[in-house]
C-alpha cells in the first residue's frame, strides 16, 4: 500500500515536491508499488520493510542510473532507508552484483548521482567497495554505528559530499575511500583506525585539517595527494615511514612535524608543497626518493639527517626559495635532477664520498656563486650544471674523465675553468655561451670536442688544441668573435661545418697537419679573408689554397714546425728552449704563438700578449 495519503494516480507535482511513503510486506515488490511511467518523477522516497536486489536495482534507476551504471531520467534525490533492512535475494541490481543480508554492497548505489540525501539502514554492518562512487551530488549520509571497515573506492568522486561523521567501530579505511571529495572540508577519524589505504584522501582538495589515529604506523602511498587546502595535519608518533607521493600537491600544507620514528621518505612524498616553509627530518631518516620534495618553493632551509646516503634524482629540484643547506658526510651520491632549479641556492658543499654529478642536478640554479666539488668525482653528466649563470670560478678535481653534454651551458658568468688532464672527451654543447670564459686550457688527451661545445663563448680570446685531437664537431666554436688566434694540430682530419663560423676576431691560423684536414661547410664564415692569415707547413701552401680552406683566406704562408710533434699543459717541469711558429730560436718570449720545450721532452704552444 502507499502510505502519506498519496495514491498510485498522484498528480506529477505530488510525485517531485513531497515524500513518497511505501511500505513493502514482502522484499522485490517495489517494482510493483510504482508504476513505470511515474517511477521517473519521484524526488524524495522514504521506504519501510525488507528491500532486495530487485528494490534496488529499481531505485537505483529512480536516482539516476540502470544496472549498468548507465544514466536514466530518474529524479529521486532524498532517499530514507533508516526503517528498512536489506536482505539477500532478488535480482542483481549492479551487472553481476547481489544483495546480502545487512550489507550496502558493492556498487550499491554508485554513479547515482542525482541522490543529494540518504539515511541508511540502523543494521547496516558492512559497506563494500565502490558503494557510492560517482555520487556527486550526495552532501550528507548517515553512517550506523555497526560499521567496522571502509571498503575501496566508496565514496570515490563523491564531490559534493559536504561532511561525514564515521562510526567509532572503524578499524580501517580502504584505497581510494574519499578518493575526489573535493567538497569534504573536515573528518574526524575514530581513534580505533590502524589502516588507511592507498589514495584514500586523494584530490580532498576544501579537507583543511585532519587528526590522524596514534594506531597509524604508515602512510600509505598517494594517502593525502592533492589535497591542497590541507594546512595542518598532525602524524602519529608511531609513523615509521611516508608512502610515495603521500602529500604531494598539498600546497596549503605550511610546516608539518615528522615523528622520531620515521626511517623512510617515499618518492614525490611532498612534491609541490609549496607553503612548506619549515620541515624538520628526524636522525633516524635512512632514506629519501627521488622527487620527495620537488617544487617544495617556499621551503628556505632543510637539514637532512647523516643517516642519508643517496640525494635522489630530483628530490630538491624548483626548491626556489631554497638558499641554504647542509649535505651530511655520509652522502655518496647526487642523482638526476637533485637540485635542478633551486635558484635561492649560492653555495654548497659537496662531501668527499660522493663521485658523480647526475645529469641537470643542478641545472637552473642561477644564484649559485660558488661550489666545492670532492676530489672524488669521476663524471659530470649532462645538464649538471646547466644555466647556473651566477657561478663565476669552478675547480674541477683532477679524477674527472669526462664532461656531459651540455654541462656548463649558459653559465656566462663562468670566467675561469681549470680542465683535469684525465678528461678525454668534451660532451656537445658543454660550453655554449658561456660569454664570460676568457681562457681555457684543454687537456692533452681530449681527441674530439663535441657539437657546439664553445658555441657563443665569445670572450675567448686565444685557443690552442691539444695534439691528440683528430675532430672538430658542428658549431664547436661558432660565434667565438673574439677569438684572434688559433692553432691546429697535425692529427686534425675533419672539421665540421659552422666550426668557427662568426669568429670575427680571428687574425691568425696555425694548422699543423701536412695532409689538409677535411673541412664542412661555412667552417670559415665571417672570418675576415684579408686580415687573417692562414699558416700552414712547409711545401703544402698549394694544396691548402686548392681545398676548401682556399674559399676562406687570401693570405696563406708556409711556416717550419722544426720537429715538434706534441703539445702538453705540463707545469711540473723546467722550461728548456723557445721556438717562433717558424721554427726559429728566440732568446726570449715574443709576442704571438711561441713554442716551448721543457725538461720532460714535452712541447707546449703559448699565446704571448
Amino acid at each position: 500500500m502507499l502510505l502519506g495519503c498519496l495514491s498510485l494516480y498522484a498528480a506529477d507535482n505530488d510525485l517531485t515536491t513531497k515524500q513518497i511513503t511505501i511500505k513493502l510486506e514482502k522484499a522485490g515488490t517495489l517494482p510493483d508499488r510504482i508504476p513505470s511511467r511515474k517511477k521517473y518523477k519521484v524526488t524524495n522516497l522514504k521506504i519501510i520493510g525488507e528491500i532486495n536486489g530487485t528494490d534496488l536495482r529499481m531505485i537505483r534507476e529512480m536516482a539516476g542510473s540502470n544496472s549498468t551504471g548507465n544514466s536514466t531520467d530518474g529524479m529521486l534525490s532524498v532517499l530514507d532507508l533508516s526503517e528498512a533492512k536489506i536482505v539477500e535475494g532478488g535480482d542483481c541490481y549492479y551487472k553481476d552484483h547481489y544483495t546480502s543480508n545487512d550489507v550496502i554492497g558493492s556498487h550499491a548505489f554508485s554513479y547515482c548521482s542525482g541522490l543529494t540525501s540518504l539515511n541508511l539502514p540502523a543494521g547496516i554492518t558492512e559497506i563494500q567497495n565502490d558503494a557510492f562512487r560517482n555520487c556527486s551530488g550526495l552532501t550528507s549520509l548517515n553512517l550506523p554505528d555497526g560499521i567496522t571497515e571502509i571498503g575501496n573506492n566508496v565514496f570515490y568522486g563523491c564531490s559534493g559530499l559536504t561532511s561525514l561523521t564515521l562510526p567509532a567501530g572503524i578499524t580501517s579505511i580502504g584505497s581510494r575511500a574519499f578518493y575526489g571529495c573535493s567538497g569534504l572540508t573536515s573528518l574526524n577519524l575514530p581513534a580505533g583506525i590502524t589502516s588507511i589505504g592507498s589514495e584514500a584522501f586523494s584530490g580532498c582538495s576544501g579537507l583543511t585539517s585532519l587528526n590522524l589515529p596514534d594506531g597509524i604506523t604508515y602512510i600509505v602511498d598517494h594517502a593525502f595527494y592533492g589535497c591542497s587546502g590541507l594546512t595542518s595535519l598532525t602524524l602519529p608518533a608511531g609513523i615509521t615511514s611516508i608512502g610515495s607521493s603521500a602529500f604531494s600537491g598539498c600546497s596549503g600544507l605550511t610546516s608539518l612535524n615528522l615523528p622520531a620514528g620515521i626511517t623512510k621518505i617515499g618518492d614525490r612524498a611532498f612534491q609541490g608543497c609549496s607553503g612548506l616553509t619549515s620541515l624538520t627530518l628526524p636522525d633516524g631518516i635512512t632514506e629519501i626518493g627521488s622527487d620527495a620534495f620537488q617544487d617544495c618553493s617556499g621551503l628556505t632551509s632543510l637539514n637532512l639527517p647523516d643517516g642519508i646516503t643517496e640525494i635522489g634524482g630530483g628530490t630538491l629540484a624548483g626548491c626556489s626559495g631554497l638558499t641554504s643547506l647542509n649535505l651530511p658526510d655520509g652522502i655518496t651520491e647526487i642523482g638526476s635532477d637533485a637540485f635542478s632549479g633551486c635558484s635561492g641556492l649560492t653555495s654548497l658543499t659537496l662531501p668527499d664520498g660522493i663521485t658523480e654529478i647526475g645529469d641537470n642536478a643542478f641545472r637552473g640554479c642561477i644564484g649559485l656563486t660558488s661550489l666545492t666539488l670532492p676530489d672524488g668525482i669521476t663524471e659530470i653528466d649532462s645538464y649538471a650544471f646547466y644555466d647556473c649563470s651566477g657561478l663565476t670560478s669552478l675547480n674541477l678535481p683532477a679524477g674527472i674523465t669526462e664532461i656531459g653534454d651540455r654541462a656548463f651551458y649558459g653559465c656566462s658568468g663562468l670566467t675561469s675553468l681549470n680542465l683535469p688532464d684525465g678528461i678525454t672527451s668534451i660532451g656537445d654543447c658543454a660550453f655554449i655561451d658561456c660569454s664570460g670564459l676568457t681562457s681555457l686550457n684543454l687537456p692533452a688527451g681530449i681527441t674530439k670536442i663535441g657539437w657546439h661545445a664553445f658555441d657563443g663563448c665569445s670572450g675567448l680570446t686565444s685557443l690552442n688544441l691539444p695534439a691528440g685531437i683528430t675532430s672538430i664537431g658542428i658549431g664547436a666554436f661558432y660565434g667565438c668573435r673574439r677569438l684572434t688566434s688559433l692553432t691546429l694540430p697535425a692529427g686534425i682530419i675533419w672539421i665540421a661545418p659552422d666550426a668557427f663560423s662568426h669568429c670575427f676576431g680571428l687574425t691568425s691560423i696555425y694548422v699543423y697537419a701536412e695532409k689538409v684536414p677535411y673541412i664542412g661547410s661555412n667552417v670559415f664564415v665571417g672570418v675576415d679573408a684579408k686580415e687573417c692569415t692562414l699558416y700552414v707547413p712547409m711545401g703544402t701552401r698549394d694544396d691548402y689554397r686548392l681545398s676548401g680552406f682556399g674559399n676562406y683566406f687570401e693570405n696563406i704562408v708556409e711556416f717550419e714546425a722544426t720537429g715538434i710533434d706534441k703539445t702538453t699543459t705540463s707545469t711540473d717541469v723546467e722550461e728548456v728552449a723557445r721556438y717562433s711558429v717558424n721554427g726559429q730560436r728566440l732568446s726570449a718570449p715574443t709576442k704571438g704563438l711561441n713554442i716551448v720545450k721543457y725538461s720532460d721532452g714535452s712541447v707546449k704552444k703559448v699565446a704571448v700578449q
